[in-house]
């Protein structure tokens, strides 16, 4: 398994948001969507990373939009039959580190009360539940979580 730093605009990875968005849709109406699309997963201040098997076949991805208060988590999405690894973990530490590095201290996420695995790693990962940031805004169906760097 690898982690890499890539472009969003693949046609495999184009599955994976794909997917994600099919996902997500599924669990909330679209107003409570709070995806990037693609032009904007390709702007300078985001980083995407991807998790690829050892054939090149991706197997999930996320991103961090940095922000000069905050770096915010976004996109994170690993396909059914690779969870359970790890994979999502080392994805997010991989794009913490990466963003610390860039001097990035605060990490901030959105995701949905409905998505108990997520949540639960998120809270294993030192994220804490706070209020709405950003441009969000205060909704039943949006939990809100951030996390200090070590």
């Amino acid at each position: 398994m690898q982690i890499a730093f890539e472009t969003p605009d693949q046609p495999d990875v184009h599955a994976l948001i794909g997917e994600l968005d099919a996902y997500l849709y599924s669990l909330y109406p679209p107003e409570n969507v709070y995806a990037l699309d693609l032009s904007s997963l390709l702007h300078p201040s985001v980083l995407f990373a991807v998790v690829r098997d050892a054939a090149g076949a991706s197997l999930g991805c996320g991103a961090i939009v940095i922000k000069p208060e905050y770096g915010e988590i976004k996109r994170m999405y690993v396909r059914p039959q690779a969870r359970g690894k790890g994979l999502a973990r080392r994805l997010i530490e991989t794009l913490e580190a990466k963003a610390v590095e860039l001097g990035c201290q605060t990490f901030m996420l959105e995701t949905g009360p409905t998505m108990p695995e997520a949540l639960l790693l998120y809270e294993r990962l030192g994220y804490r539940r706070c209020g709405p940031f950003g441009d969000y805004p205060d909704d039943p169906l949006s939990v809100f979580m951030q996390k200090n760097a070590d």
